[in-house]
């Protein structure tokens, strides 16, 4: 049986392939009439970018006090530990725990019983020494008649003398005797010492103390005036100085965020510095007539050293820091914004001085600065003051060199 003859190879491949460049062929005839569609079609607007709404201050001339800022803890101007002077059972304590006591007013007082009796046996001794006293000064005298008339000698007068003088002398011991025993009776009745605030009682009436007790009966603290002693870095010291000489040196002691505590005058500089951590101490003084300043309690405390005159300034938050500097955005012609490098001085709680970059009447925008590229449109939604008016005060806050 014969087998028809196989049609040739290169015949089976010809259909798919004419297939393919037909299909080909009308895409691209497709993708030509497209594109010359599109052409003809008039070309779309771009969109216009929205402004950028900020708000800007003005660059301003103003005195900006230049205040050094340092923590420091309050401390009672006296520290007093009330303890019994003599030994004895504590009878009553006259004070009530937060009571505002006056110097000589009675904490407490102590059984006076044996105070008294070891007075009243120093007067004994001497009115006895004083008894024997003009008996050995009579017998004096008739010894110094006898012996001119040779009745008796001149070894039994100087005996007699001795006498006398030895009870001359018994008499001045029991002077000093009945002053002791005196000062023991006035100890049990125990005074303040001071003007102050008596704290927490220790010790209750009935008792016994002693006069090297370690714990006391309260403690007794002046708060009116009170002082506050803090720290300055080791750099400040000639601006302190400087001051000093000038006047009184005005200090506002504030909390954390920023509330004002009280106003005083700085004290005293420590005569050394801290090579540790290359600081100063200071002490200021506080009238403190309101009590809010409180012993043990932390502050900050600002010194007002000295002002600098017709300071050109701006805003802190207008300062950006880059990778070259400082600089500013400027709000220049048409509303656009500028970059504009800078170089700053001190900057007060609110405020920084501007040494360079800036002009009288620029106005500098003061947020939304990360949106912004240069020659950008912003839209002016505010115009802000920086704040001034206090600054001469201390209360906005720390103002650093």
């Amino acid at each position: 049986m014969e087998t028809a003859p196989r049609p040739p190879r290169r015949g089976r491949l010809a259909v798919p392939l004419l297939l393919g460049g037909a299909l080909a062929l009308g895409c691209g005839a497709y993708a030509w009439r497209e594109s010359r569609a599109q052409a003809a079609q008039p070309p779309v607007a771009a969109a216009k970018a929205p402004a950028i709404r900020v708000h800007v201050a003005a660059v301003e001339r103003r005195d900006v006090p230049v205040v050094l800022g340092g923590l420091g803890s309050v401390q009672a101007s006296q520290t007093v530990n009330i303890h019994a002077r003599v030994d004895g059972t504590l009878q009553s304590v006259n004070f009530t725990e937060g009571q505002n006591v006056k110097a000589g007013d009675v904490l407490a007082r102590l059984d006076p019983r044996l105070a008294q009796a070891s007075l009243d046996q120093a007067r004994a001794a001497r009115a006895k020494d004083e008894a024997q006293l003009k008996g050995a000064e009579a017998d004096l005298a008739r010894y110094a008649q006898l012996v001119q008339k040779d009745y008796a000698s001149r070894q039994s007068v100087d005996q007699q003398q001795a006498t006398v003088d030895g009870l001359k002398a018994s008499i001045v011991a029991d002077d000093a005797a009945i002053e002791t025993a005196q000062a023991n009776l006035d100890y049990t009745t125990v005074v303040a010492p001071v003007d102050g605030r008596m704290g927490i009682r220790q010790l209750d009436a009935g008792n016994i103390v002693h006069s090297g007790d370690a714990t006391p009966i309260a403690v007794l603290t002046t708060l009116k005036p009170i002082s506050v002693v803090f720290a300055l870095p080791e750099k400040d010291l000639d601006a302190v100085q400087q001051a000093a000489a000038r006047g009184p040196v005005a200090a506002v002691a504030t909390r954390d965020d920023g509330t004002v505590l009280g106003s005083g005058t700085l004290a005293v500089l420590d005569n050394q510095i801290d090579a540790g951590t290359a600081t100063l101490k200071l002490k200021a003084v506080f009238p403190n007539e309101d009590e809010r300043l409180w012993p043990g309690a932390f502050v900050h405390v600002n010194l007002a050293v000295d002002t600098v005159k017709n300071a050109l300034t701006v805003p802190v938050a207008a300062v950006q820091r880059g990778p070259d500097g400082l600089f500013a955005w400027v709000l220049g012609a048409g509303d656009a914004a500028t970059v504009r490098p800078i170089e700053t001085g001190r900057v007060a709680g609110g405020v920084t001085v501007v040494t360079r970059g800036l002009d009288d009447g620029d106005r500098v925008i003061l947020d939304g600065q990360y949106r912004l590229r240069p020659n950008a449109k912003v839209a002016v939604v505010g115009d802000i003051r920086a704040p001034a008016e206090h600054l001469a005060e201390g209360e906005s806050g720390r103002i650093t060199q």
